[in-house]
């Protein structure tokens, strides 16, 4: 039942991730990084869809960081571009290539590579505290540079660079919602209220969700989605093992295991980003030409062919 509904979350993120794009890409460009492009996006009602689609994807990717292993949850929650793919096919009028679906479960693969060899362990004493915190201020920091790298590219790779940077966020507030989960566990929800976790999630995840639809703003799905995907659970599992004190088993098999994944996970990125599927998801069908007449013939309705005779 928890792996059922994990895999529900990563479903219903994907649909979301596409709906969302499929509208945020007719959006003016000079919007990107503009709060205009959040309010223009508010009249579109596929973008309002897919908004809480992915809504209800993340209160069940909250359920799930806190009820499954982060070994599996992570590589069962990164198939949300599996489910992507999926459903650009019928949205991009494209066929889904070998490559593709290859590319996305090398990325889900890679990424349980990655996660197979830590453990949740017990987090140290000041984890509660801002002090259990600095690699949070240090990837976003990374993310900062990743962003200002995009405002100066254009096209494909700033919503590469901006998703990144959105992934990265994205990590952040995955911690922290790991950490809004253990303090309800054993609290109430006026302890959440009362601590600073709960109101730097929602200040980490309005910054990721605007970061995210600048990306799909700036170019097509496949050069944001697979920068999104690779990022968050990289980002997340840093922190668990920083701030949580996950436990990471260090043997010759395990960095092997670990190489392996990175390899993985970087040339599934690759796979997806050329990815037609995604690529045209959001290239508008050509319209069709009206029937020109003749030359030198005046336009307007054909008149009817003369009868013999007259």
């Amino acid at each position: 039942m928890k792996i059922a509904i994990t895999l529900v979350a990563a479903m219903l993120a994907g649909a979301g991730f596409v709906l969302q794009q499929h509208a945020a890409q007719q959006a003016p460009k000079s919007y990107f990084l503009r709060l205009r492009l959040i309010t223009s996006l508010l009249h579109r009602p596929r973008w309002l869809a897919g908004v809480a689609v992915m809504a209800a994807g993340q209160l069940l990717s909250a359920w799930a960081i806190g009820h499954v292993a982060l070994s599996l949850a992570e590589p069962l929650l990164t198939s949300s571009l599996i489910f992507a793919l999926a459903l650009a096919v019928p949205l991009s009028g494209q066929r889904l290539r070998t490559a593709e679906i290859l590319g996305a479960v090398l990325l889900s693969a890679g990424v349980a590579a990655l996660s197979v060899a830590r453990s949740a362990g017990s987090p140290a004493e000041s984890f509660g505290s801002f002090a259990a915190w600095p690699a949070a201020a240090g990837i976003a920091v990374v993310a900062a540079g990743f962003l200002a790298a995009g405002l100066h590219r254009t096209g494909q790779q700033r919503a590469t660079m901006t998703g990144a940077a959105a992934g990265l966020i994205f990590g952040i507030s995955d911690a922290l919602t790991r950490r809004a989960v253990e303090i309800l566990g054993h609290h109430s929800v006026l302890a959440l209220l009362a601590g600073w976790p709960g109101y730097s999630l929602v200040a980490a995840s309005l910054a990721g969700f605007w970061l995210m639809e600048s990306a799909f703003s700036a170019a097509p799905l496949h050069a944001s989605l697979p920068a999104i995907t690779a990022a968050e659970p990289i980002a997340g599992m840093l922190l668990g093992v920083v701030v949580f004190g996950d436990v990471v088993h260090v043997s010759p098999a395990m960095l092997l295991l670990q190489g392996a994944g990175l390899a993985a996970l970087m040339l599934g990125v690759i796979l997806v980003a050329r990815a037609p599927v995604l690529s045209r998801l959001s290239r508008p069908a050509p319209l069709a030409q009206p029937r020109t007449r003749a030359a030198g013939l005046p336009a307007g309705p054909v008149p009817p062919a003369a009868t013999r005779g007259s």
